[in-house]
This record gives C-alpha cells, sequence and structure tokens, in this order.
C-alpha cells in the first residue's frame, strides 16, 4: 500500500516539475556572435542556444560596436577590449520576454527584460551566453543586431541608447542597494503617463516615494542619476503596462516560489513521517 501511494504522490510531483507553459507561436530568429570567439568557444555558444551553426541568420559584433553604446557610460574594465558574449533572439507572437542566460555575472535577467522594454523588444525568446564568465553589457548590442536580424525591422536608436544607460544605471544601483533596483526603475517606468507632465522636482519627489515602497533610501546622486533617466524615458514611444506586468511578474514570482518551497517541504515531512 506505502509503494502504490509513494509512486502516486511521486508521479504528482514529477507531472508539476516537469510541466511547462507552452511558448507562443514563434516567428523568425536570428544570432549575434561576438567577434572575438574561436570556433572552439563558438561550439559551447551553440551548444546554450540548442541550434546548430547555420539554422539561423548570423551577425558579428565586435568590441567597436560595444563602446558605440557603453563608451563615457560604463568603466572600461566592464567593457573589455573583446566581444565575447553573443545573443540568440527568436520573435514570439506574443508572451513577453523569455529570457535565458549562461556566464554573465553582472548585468541580471531582470536587468535584460526591463532594458528590452525600454529598446522596444515586447515579445521575444533570448538567449545570452558566453563560453566564459563575462559582465553582460556589450550582449545589449548584439539582442539589438540579432532582434533586428529576426525581424528585418530597425530599433528607434534613442531607445537602444537609453536602454543600454539604463543597464548602466540600474547595475551600478544594484551594487549599492541590491535586487529591488531594477523593481524600482520599472515602477517608475509603469508611471510614464504622469511622469511626462512632471517637473523635475516632482519627478524627485516620485522617485523617493517609489524607493520608499522598497524600503530603499537613495541617495542625492542616485536620486539625480535616476531623474535624468525617466527624463529620457519621457521622451520614448514606451507602453506602461509593460513594465506594469513586470513589476507584477516579480511579485508573484516571488510568490510562486515561496508556495513552492513550502510545498516541497510539506512532502519531504510526509516521506520522513512514512518512514
Amino acid at each position: 500500500m506505502k509503494k502504490k501511494i509513494i509512486t502516486g504522490i511521486l508521479a504528482i510531483v514529477l507531472s508539476m516539475v516537469m510541466v511547462s507553459p507552452v511558448l507562443a507561436d514563434s516567428k523568425s530568429a536570428g544570432v549575434a556572435i561576438g567577434a572575438d570567439n574561436t570556433e572552439a568557444q563558438l561550439k559551447t555558444v551553440y551548444d546554450y542556444f540548442k541550434i546548430k551553426r547555420g539554422d539561423v541568420e548570423e551577425t558579428v559584433v565586435t568590441n567597436a560596436d560595444e563602446r558605440e553604446y557603453l563608451e563615457g557610460l560604463v568603466s572600461l574594465d566592464k567593457i573589455g577590449t573583446l566581444a565575447l558574449s553573443s545573443v540568440y533572439v527568436q520573435e514570439k507572437s506574443s508572451g513577453g520576454i523569455d529570457l535565458e542566460t549562461h556566464n554573465i555575472d553582472w548585468v541580471t535577467d531582470k536587468m535584460y527584460e526591463s532594458a528590452l522594454g525600454t529598446a522596444g523588444i515586447k515579445n521575444a525568446k533570448v538567449i545570452v551566453a558566453a563560453y566564459t564568465p563575462v559582465s553582460g553589457t556589450g550582449a545589449l548590442t548584439g539582442i539589438y543586431k540579432a532582434y533586428e536580424v529576426a525581424t528585418d525591422t530597425r530599433l528607434d536608436e534613442t531607445a537602444k541608447t537609453t536602454a543600454v544607460e539604463e543597464v548602466v544605471v540600474v547595475g551600478e544601483l544594484q551594487d549599492a542597494i541590491g535586487d529591488d533596483a531594477v523593481n524600482i526603475i520599472n515602477s517608475l517606468k509603469s508611471e510614464i503617463a504622469q511622469t511626462k507632465t512632471m517637473n523635475d522636482d516632482e519627478i524627485r519627489e516620485l522617485i523617493v516615494e517609489t524607493a520608499d515602497k522598497y524600503d530603499t533610501v537613495l541617495d542625492d546622486q542616485q536620486i539625480e542619476e535616476i531623474l535624468s533617466l525617466v527624463n529620457k524615458f519621457n521622451e520614448l514611444n514606451m507602453d506602461p503596462d509593460t513594465f506594469l506586468k513586470l513589476v507584477e511578474a516579480g511579485q508573484s514570482t516571488q510568490g510562486f516560489f515561496q508556495k513552492a518551497s513550502t510545498f516541497f517541504e510539506e512532502i519531504g515531512n510526509f516521506f520522513r513521517n512514512l518512514f
């Protein structure tokens, strides 16, 4: 009897773990490879992409391409002198951003998701990978190139530049205050209809209020950097709902993992009681 109970429970648990959301209908895809990778290193990267080289159109990103967006915004040690990160992008009809990273040690998944929304990329499967750990700052250039190859479109240059600056500001803020940095920025972006009508002092007040919701106190320099970013957001044609969903997704993800942790703890207790 115990064997039947255990078998049944294991089947339920495995089905829960293995079931994953069905991705929205996919469209075309593209790859942007870092120019300074060897063939062996690219093989590692394509293994992360789970496709064979030549399956989709490929473009090349150089360190000069990366510096075009990053120079003056981020320290040279984070830019580096080599283009090593590579990107796979597959357009989707709907479903938002499905992001995966490998060997990216500074830019977080949430930072990428937020910046892609700023750049105008709403629905895509994105894999950012390198054969060895890299900061990931230059990968945005690759995402832009791969997305434009996949969709045969051109992203707005101002939006692309602003998204890169966002990653830099959020990254430095995250170093100082932790993971809530990107949540603060996304919350402000979800208020863009309001901030477009505000003067600088009103935006500063909103920044302080938003940070307070996350139990965070910002210094004057951080407030001014965020203010500059918000003013640039105000010049873009962004959909505030995109960023509201990111904020809500972060909250629901935390709730999911808390419930999952409780569930598996209860399963563990059940098995201990059986024996």
